[in-house]
């Protein structure tokens, strides 16, 4: 980027991978370059430390134990009956507070978030501030952040909770990654001159520009990958030459699928089904599977103790994405979606990954907000609800037979927002 660039505070949390994942595209925004985990930052008072670690704890352990028969469902129920999101319909007023966000202002009352805001006052409280989760921009504002204050969403649908608790009144200014999110924001009542309809903060290392070189080129290669029978291409020819270009003879790399595991480590074991459902075309060569264990060494030793089982440990043909540093992580995560042809994940911010031309395999959604990012993807034709992963041979094979994930790619290429990233620094 130019040095131009006007500089924020870029503020996220490391809760999961959804925050961070959203802001590391914002990271040239960032002053020094550095986003701040508003959880674990140099100097954070430890009261304010072990009240974001009890969340995050009883967040990962409650997402585990889901798959636990009446007890784990029972729990998960409880916590995310917290989180609902209402049913949009009819529309109606929604900006009554729930519990979830009266808990969270009385412990800010408490001074929760003090110390953070005060520390960037010093250092600089003219920057813009840029977060990618409400409960920061609800401490900005309340400890009165001279400078703007701006919050990146980063689901299809949201809960009361990311408004604050006088909606009408406040001044942080949203960036809405759809038109949903927008209509929510207004109903929870906030005003339409804060809300901003930006489009999801996706990697611009992957889309290149306005003229979206990488991107086009990469879709080119994918796009024959999905579809050999040519049962989409003979259809779409004219579609796919005004969007792309001239498609490329031959693709750059063999058929590949990405299986990417949550931050709390949540549904590793469908990456393994994936593995042992595909291993025969995996030992030909035909395909590659790559199983992202983000930052979890426990999920990274999971993957490679079964594989080994697999006799596939070692094999070029499967891919485990691990890295000890979230950055390292996200870095290397995205240079692999380059050559990716299908993103197979549960309905997290990954969602909207599929703008990038990345026809989805949706796993079960945790929560209820995965539920309504599921929704979405579901109406918009961007992806698709996995069938029995032991059977990902047979439906898989038929699918890119048939050419529904050539459909499903150029679907989110063509409809999706790709340029959140850049409509995020203009605007700030």
């Amino acid at each position: 980027m130019a040095s131009t660039t006007k500089k924020a505070w870029v503020v996220a949390v490391n809760m999961g991978y959804g925050h961070q994942r959203t802001a590391y595209p914002l990271r040239h925004l960032a002053l020094e370059g550095k986003i701040i985990n508003a959880n674990n930052y140099e100097g954070i008072p430890s009261k304010d430390r072990n009240i974001w670690e009890k969340s995050r704890k009883f967040y990962e352990f409650i997402s585990r134990i889901k798959r636990i028969p009446i007890i784990g469902q029972l729990a998960f129920a409880v916590m995310d009956k917290l989180q609902e999101i209402l049913s949009y319909y009819p529309k109606r007023d929604l900006s009554k507070s729930n519990i979830q966000l009266k808990q969270i202002y009385s412990l800010i009352k408490k001074n929760w978030g003090r110390h953070l805001i005060e520390e960037l006052k010093l250092r600089n409280g003219n920057l813009p501030f840029v977060t990618t989760f409400f409960v920061p921009a609800f401490m900005a504002e309340y400890f009165n952040y001279p400078g703007e204050i701006f919050c990146v969403v980063a689901d299809a649908d949201i809960s009361r909770t990311w408004a604050p608790l006088e909606p009408g009144r406040s001044r942080i200014k949203y960036c809405a990654p759809n038109l949903r999110v927008v209509e929510r924001l207004k109903a929870y009542g906030i005003k339409s001159e804060n809300i901003f309809f930006t489009g999801y903060p996706l990697p611009q290392d992957i889309i290149d520009g306005e003229e979206m070189r990488n991107l086009k080129d990469d879709l080119g290669s994918r796009i024959l990958n999905l579809d050999p029978q040519k049962r989409y291409l003979s259809k779409y020819e004219h579609l796919l030459e005004t969007y792309l270009g001239n498609l490329p003879s031959s693709s750059d790399h063999p058929l590949t699928i990405m299986f990417a595991v949550g931050g709390a480590g949540a549904q590793r074991e469908i990456g393994i089904q994936i593995a042992k459902s595909l291993v025969v075309k995996i030992w030909a060569k035909e395909l590659k599977v790559i199983l992202v264990a983000g930052i979890k060494e426990k999920v990274k030793e999971y993957f490679e103790h079964n594989l080994e089982k697999l006799k596939l440990k070692g094999n070029p043909s499967i891919e485990i994405i691990f890295e000890e540093n979230i950055e390292d992580y996200f870095q290397k995560f995205n240079e692999a979606l380059r050559k990716t042809d299908i993103l197979w994940t549960k309905p997290s911010e990954l969602s909207f990954y599929s703008a990038l031309g990345l026809p989805i395999i949706i796993a079960p959604p945790i929560g209820s907000q995965e539920e309504f990012n599921k929704r979405w993807l579901l109406k918009s034709g961007f992806g698709s609800l996995q069938e029995n992963p032991r059977y990902a041979y047979q439906w898989l094979n038929d699918w890119i037979r048939q050419g529904y994930l050539a459909e499903a790619a150029m679907e989110g290429f063509i409809e999706g927002e790709k340029m959140g990233t850049m409509n995020i620094e203009q605007i700030i």
